[in-house]
């Protein structure tokens, strides 16, 4: 079983249309909300976009150079749909995803499959100006599939993140559930960055693992975040 699938299955099989990710940008006014079945829909496509586009292979490295955003829990799902690992660097991985800022440093990279980029758009717009041969995220993402059937079963032995197995990544997860004191019922407002391993675990796969809904806050502003965990009902704060 692949860490999307242990990580989404019980929620699409118990509340698969509660609010699952609920994103703000207080730079920009944003606010995203999707559901479990709208989150797996897009790790879905995002998916067959890695593997039939970018040639992402089981086993296959994937540098991940994004904020904490919607889209991105979206391809780091998809990544782990493929069977691949997830890593901060770069250098010598076969795929890097990146923002429009980062695309110069993701080409530097060489990366065998390529790079993709992430406009962050609201709306779904692309990227105007990319260098030949980087795919557009918005642009591509739209005309896969709903549905990702992989070629081959993925393991719990498969290297998911900075080296750790699914196994190994599922049950960090899950003792951090267990300190942070997060339940499925709990709604948890969040302005933890996913860059490093523990703000990705915390911020991102310690609230899937509980079943819980994430609020994340991109430039949070302090004076909205007290009115947005009254507003969203929020039970925890990270």
């Amino acid at each position: 079983m692949s860490l999307t699938d242990a990580l989404l299955d019980p929620i699409l099989a118990t509340n698969p249309a509660r609010p699952l990710i609920t994103f703000y940008d207080d730079a920009t006014g944003e606010r995203i909300e999707l559901s479990a079945v709208t989150a797996a829909n897009w790790a879905a496509k995002a998916a067959n976009l890695l593997r039939d586009e970018c040639d992402l292979e089981p086993g296959g490295s994937v540098a991940v150079l994004l904020p904490a955003h919607w889209q991105t829990a979206a391809v780091l799902l998809a990544v782990w749909s493929c069977g691949a690992e997830v890593t901060a660097d770069p250098d010598g991985a076969d795929l890097v995803l990146c923002d429009a800022n980062r695309v110069d440093l993701a080409l530097a990279a060489k990366a065998s499959g390529g790079v993709v980029a992430l406009s962050m758009d609201a709306f779904g717009r692309g990227i105007d100006g990319l260098p030949a041969g980087v795919v557009d995220f918005a642009t591509e993402v739209r005309l896969q599939p709903d549905a990702f059937v992989p070629w081959e079963p993925v393991t719990q032995a498969a290297t998911a993140l900075d080296g750790r197995t699914v196994a190994e990544v599922l049950a960090e997860a899950r003792d951090r559930v267990d300190a942070l004191g997060l339940a499925a019922t709990d709604r948890v407002l969040s302005t933890r960055e996913w860059t490093t391993l523990d703000g990705l675990r915390d911020g991102l796969l310690a609230v899937l693992a509980a079943g819980a809904s994430l609020v994340q806050v991109a430039h949070p502003e302090d004076a909205a975040l007290d009115r947005r965990y009254v507003a969203e009902k929020c039970s925890t704060r990270l």
